[in-house]
């Protein structure tokens, strides 16, 4: 639960973010491969909007993969070439020693004129480690997907510095989120306070060069 409220605004951002994008790229006939896909949360938000909707994640994930269709990785998909339409791929590219390599693959089992959805983190803590290797820019994440064989549609930062700054604040918070404060919901009363606020005043300034996350729509050339 704490988690849930740690992630709470957040989460909405990247997901109506993600939900805009798949409604102005995706057809309903479409072919989807989830790469990193955990638990698939994105399957209910994909239903309307493609017709399969493939998991794809690696036997050592930290994350569940009771719901997961192929096991599989980033930089070995279990498909064959040109077998999907499209692909969504989210805050996974972080946690790659190659990114290189998996942005190339997921060109490999993308028809031509695919079209694949990345979010990316720029700002932000480190996480599941030790597997936490890069933070990306725009620039780093324009030239590492048109290397590899895409053509960018669209990079869009997700916050300015308000929402950053206030979302890492939270974080930061709630590692003093044990012992006796554990058992008083205060610390989440003040991130749940500090996420909103952070949101509604990050609208007044967007200053994209600080944002948490970036999400990425190219197309495979």
């Amino acid at each position: 639960m704490a988690k849930n409220l740690k992630n709470l605004v957040g989460v909405y951002i990247h997901d109506q973010a993600l939900l805009r994008n798949v409604r102005k790229y995706f057809k309903h006939y479409f072919k989807v491969v989830d790469i990193g896909c955990g638990s698939k949360p994105y399957e209910n938000l994909l239903k309307p909007y493609c017709r399969e909707h493939i998991g794809i994640d690696h036997e050592l994930s930290m994350h569940d993969i009771n719901r997961v269709d192929r096991i599989g990785s980033a930089y070995s998909i279990n498909a064959i070439d040109e077998e999907f339409d499209a692909a969504i791929c989210t805050a996974v590219l972080e946690h790659l020693e190659e990114p290189g390599k998996a942005i190339h693959e997921c060109s490999r089992v993308l028809k031509k004129g695919g079209i694949a959805i990345y979010t990316i983190p720029f700002i932000w803590h480190i996480h599941e480690s030790p597997r936490d290797f890069y933070r990306y820019s725009e620039y780093g994440l324009r030239y590492l997907f048109e290397k590899n064989g895409f053509e960018i549609e669209e990079i869009k930062a997700l916050s300015g510095f308000i929402f950053t700054f206030g979302q890492l604040s939270v974080y930061y918070l709630y590692r003093f989120h044990r012992g006796p404060l554990k058992l008083l919901p205060i610390i989440p009363a003040v991130g749940l306070v500090i996420q909103f606020v952070s949101l509604l005043l990050d609208r007044l300034d967007k200053a994209h060069d600080w944002t948490w996350m970036y999400i990425l729509v190219a197309r495979k050339k």
